[in-house]
């Protein structure tokens, strides 16, 4: 279905917006995918915050213009699904993948990733990123790790004093009997 002249100005805008808000994008070529399949996959990528647009390649350029996914102009070629992820930069390769896993009609042709064009074999690194979760329970580990490490090195000596006098209390109650 081609869209009139105030149609593709409203898709630019959105995909602009969309663009400016973003921490990473994906496009992938999913030639030879059915529609229930595309259905699926954006809906998997509903489930995990990800924005999927089908857009023109001549549109996208011109959306993506101005913002940080700039650099992914020159590689727009063929039928492509861009996949935006706004709060998990990593959300968007790890649909991508999982979804490429199952159905090997879509390629991963770039990902982009804070300002920069990557070769679309680094869809797995992205996609190991872990989520803002991940990272913040991993850094609150290794922020409690030496605080837990001096309390242990505090009481070791209370713990050590209490096993000696209960090896001479046993000591002594083997000696008795």
């Amino acid at each position: 279905m081609s869209l009139n002249l105030e149609q593709k100005k409203v898709v630019v805008a959105e995909v602009h917006e969309l663009a400016k808000v973003s921490q990473s994008v994906v496009a992938a070529e999913y030639r030879g995918l059915s529609v229930p399949q595309l259905t699926d996959l954006r809906n998997k990528a509903r489930k995990s915050g990800v924005h999927m647009q089908i857009i023109k390649n001549t549109l996208a350029r011109i959306a993506v213009a101005g913002t940080s996914f700039e650099c992914i102009s020159p590689q727009l070629k063929g039928p492509l699904i861009l996949a935006f992820s706004k709060d998990d930069p990593g959300a968007a390769a790890r649909v991508i993948k999982a979804f490429a896993k199952d159905n090997d009609k879509l390629v991963t042709t770039l990902v982009s990733l804070g300002g920069q064009v990557l070769p679309p074999k680094a869809i797995d690194q992205v996609a190991s990123l872990p989520t803002r979760e991940q990272a913040l329970a991993t850094l609150m580990g290794l922020m409690k790790q030496p605080i837990e490490k001096f309390v242990r090195t505090l009481a070791e000596p209370h713990a050590k004093l209490a096993r000696t006098v209960a090896a001479i209390r046993d000591q002594k109650q083997a000696a008795g009997a």
